[in-house]
This record gives C-alpha cells, structure tokens and sequence, in this order.
C-alpha cells in the first residue's frame, strides 16, 4: 500500500474510515499560510492570478497546510524598471482583476511609499500585520451554566461557577507568510548586487518561497548550487505548472504597442482600463529607460 494510502486509511481496514475524503478534514491541524507577490504587474495578466491558484492547490493538497489568503503588492515609482507605469494604474488594474475572487487582495503599503522598498522589508510588513491581527484574537467566554427555574450552578463548596473569574485570552498563531514567486524570480537571486545576501536568507529562512515551476526550468539545479538556499531547502516549495501558460505582462505591452488585441489574456476589467487611459505605447516603454533600478543603484551607493 501506498504512502498517501496509509495516511489516508490510518492503517485501519474500516470502510469508514476507507470512505475519508482528505479534502473534508479538520483544517484547524493545518497551519494556516497567506500568499504574498510582489512584482510589477505592469499590468497584471491571467498568468499572475494562475500563480495564486497554482499555489494554492499545492499547498493545501499536502494535507500541512491551508492557504487563507493571497496578497498583491504592487512595487513604487522609485523602482525605475523601464516601462513601468505609474503604481496608480498598477493597483487598479489588480483591483479590478481580482473582483470576482473570494480570497485575493491587492495592498498599496508598498506602491505608495516614495522610496523603493525591499521585499524583504515588505514581507516584514505583512507579517507584523498578520501578528498584530492574531494577538487580538481571544475566544468568548462560556455562559454560566444555570439550572432549571433560573438558579446557578455551584460547585462542592457551594461556591457560584458564574463567579469563577474568566481564563485568559488565548493568542491565536499567526498565518505563515510565504512569497510567491516564479523561477525566474528564484533564478533572480543569482544576479550580482540584484539581492543582498542578509535579505535572500531573511526571505528563505524566516518565510519561505512557494516557486511555480515549468518544465524544462532548472529551478533544482539553482537550488543545489546555491549554499543559501540549500540550507534552506525545505523551506522552499516548487510547484510545477503542467498546463503550461506563457502570458507575460513584457508580451501584453508589445501587443498593445502594435494596436494588437489582448483579450483573453488580462481580466476583461483591465483591458477596458487599459483602453480607456491609452496607458501602453512606445512612450510609456520608454519611461525611465536609461535608469538604473532600484537594487542595483542602491548596491553602487
């Protein structure tokens, strides 16, 4: 018998417990987890929201986890990447393409800042969000038993069970915050003076990376022949994506620049958006083009 079968069966022959659908079990074992991406989005595409769904299948079919959230976060002005327009239209083109979804959410905290943000600062953030969150959590108080025609109950000693003073509030356990990435962003952290090596090992060792992976990716390899993320390896998830989608925010812009259709490949929101504002032409593509981005000129600094 299998491994997943023996999790699964409990090592029991019972047809009631042979019947146990993983899907419908108690989700208060799991550990609770909230996706955050950062990115461009410039503009977002069906294949960013497929990255949320890819990883959120994943992590929840280890039977370890459930995932209860999935954060956008938009990158600022300051980050000086050519092309990229401004953070407004960004965040609003998240919004509208996430309005029919009952868990993504796009957060402003890191587009609206002035000064590029790292993203490890930016996990921080949200993690102290979620902690903040959690401490204020305590569980209601049980009613007072009462008896029959409106008299309290009373222990040995007679003493009234209502006077008995409340237990302290309970902290519930923060969610673990986890960012979610492609292999190319995992490919990134091998670029000289893209990353500082303090922050690659805050992001792999203190949170974690869900990876969505192709065929063909040698995210594996990367992962062996970098002694960070191999020590931290177990902290890293790769997901690989068998219904291949090679949409891309870089192909939507060239499309648009040559008067060519987009529909079905962004939310149909965020088409009209697009159309309405005229927001990609060869103009726009040439917005900060001779800058330096924002990691590598701080590098220099």
């Amino acid at each position: 018998m299998g491994q997943a079968a023996v999790k699964l069966f409990g090592g029991h022959s019972s047809s009631k417990v042979a019947c146990a659908n993983p899907v419908m079990e108690n989700l208060e074992h799991r550990t609770e987890v909230v996706l955050l991406a950062c990115g461009s989005f410039n503009p977002i595409t069906y294949m960013h929201l497929r990255l949320f769904e890819l990883a959120k299948d994943y992590m929840n079919a280890t039977g370890e986890y459930n995932v209860i959230k999935g954060i956008i976060s938009p990158v600022g002005d300051a980050y000086k990447k050519k092309g990229l327009i401004s953070a407004h239209h960004r965040v609003v083109m998240a919004e509208l393409a996430i309005q029919t979804s009952k868990w993504l959410e796009v957060d402003t905290w890191e587009s609206l800042h002035k000064d590029w943000v790292e993203t490890a600062k930016v996990l921080s953030y949200h993690q102290q969000r979620l902690a903040a969150k959690s401490s204020d959590y305590s569980p209601q108080a049980s009613p007072s038993p009462v008896l029959p025609g409106g008299k309290r109950k009373r222990n040995g000693d007679g003493q009234d069970l209502s006077e008995k003073k409340p237990s302290a509030p309970q902290k519930k356990r923060p969610p673990q915050l986890k960012l979610l990435c492609g292999a190319d962003f995992l490919e990134s952290f091998g670029v000289p003076n893209l990353w500082k090596l303090e922050d690659i090992t805050t992001i792999v060792e203190n949170y974690g990376l869900v990876c969505i992976t192709r065929t063909g990716n040698n995210a594996e390899k990367f992962i062996y022949e970098s002694d960070i993320l191999w020590k931290h390896r177990n902290n890293i998830h790769l997901v690989n994506e068998w219904i291949t989608n090679d949409i891309s925010s870089t192909k939507i812009r060239r499309a648009l620049r040559r008067g060519q259709s987009i529909r079905y490949l962004v939310p149909e929101p965020v088409q009209q958006y697009i159309e309405k504002h005229s927001l990609y032409s060869s103009e726009s593509e040439d917005r900060n083009a001779g800058c330096i981005i924002a990691p590598l000129l701080k590098a220099r600094q």
